[in-house]
């Protein structure tokens, strides 16, 4: 076999394999589809999160355990890529095939296409379909997950402080474009993945896509991606697990299982307007 039809088998491989890790880290693949669906089934009904009531649950799921066993393997694979020679080694292995074979990508595709699953759900939700939380609590999950994964990101990239295989800034590890798409993916999967599996295929692979054109554009090290990728799993799923947490501990809950909710009121009184707070149940 050629050296050039080698290197190709190599970098479709690593696609097929990147993409196949972030899908199974969804927990949505069988044989872990039946846990998912049963944490999301009733929620979807409601509009509300079901996460706190899965948390009831004695023990987890093996889906649940893939789900936060291969994202953490991707953030210790990059990890490693800054200790390892063999791990670094094939970084340069990867570019170098890459600019051997003039197959460099020129696009800025990935700039607005990494928050497209994520514009995907809100599509899905304006449309009518039903997601597992409702408009207000999936936006706030969302931008958290966001603010969550930039802290880290950017903190990451100035103790790392590793040069871009461009050579334009040291900013290199994790790629912050990865995390961000791989948020957009995980979150479409955890309002809409319980639909269909075709859904989290969808989401996961443009979120691959996006991490391989970081690659092949020479923005970043093929393990600033997989890093970027575990990192925006992980902190989707951490703010899916907190917030309804966080949300019954502040706000209450109602014996029945509804949220407590309390919010202002304008009430007119004669000549004047006063504000009131109104307790919902």
């Amino acid at each position: 076999m050629s050296v050039e039809a080698s290197g190709v088998r190599m970098k479709k491989q690593f696609c097929a394999v990147f993409l196949a890790l972030a899908f199974l880290s969804t927990g949505a693949c069988p044989p872990f589809a039946a846990a998912q669906v049963a944490d999301t089934g009733a929620g979807a009904g409601a509009g509300t999160s079901t996460s706190a009531d899965a948390g009831g649950a004695s023990g987890l799921s093996a889906g649940q355990v893939a789900g936060i066993a291969i994202p953490s393997a991707m953030v210790l694979y990059g990890a490693l890529s800054l200790a390892s020679g063999g791990v670094r080694k094939f970084d340069y292995q990867m570019r170098g095939e890459i600019l051997e074979d003039g197959q460099m990508w020129h696009t800025t595709g990935d700039d607005y296409i990494q928050f497209a699953p994520a514009a995907a759900a809100y599509l899905l939700k304006f449309a009518g379909a039903q997601s597992r939380d409702s408009l207000l609590d999936m936006t706030l999950m969302y931008g958290l997950s966001n603010a969550v994964q930039a802290s880290i990101v950017t903190g990451v990239k100035g103790l790392a402080h590793r040069e871009r295989p461009d050579g334009s800034n040291y900013n290199s590890f994790p790629s912050g474009h990865t995390a961000t798409a791989f948020v957009a993916a995980e979150f479409l999967h955890q309002e809409y993945g319980y639909k269909s599996v075709w859904i989290d295929v969808a989401g996961y692979g443009v979120a691959a896509w996006v991490g391989a054109a970081r690659v092949y554009k020479n923005r970043h090290w093929l393990s600033d991606v997989v890093a970027g990728a575990g990192v925006g799993i992980l902190t989707t799923k951490g703010v899916y697990w907190a917030y309804p947490r966080l949300k019954m501990k502040w706000f209450g809950k109602h014996e029945h299982g509804e949220v407590v909710q309390i919010v202002p009121a304008l009430e007119y009184n004669g000549g004047g307007a006063d504000v009131a707070f109104v307790c919902r149940f």
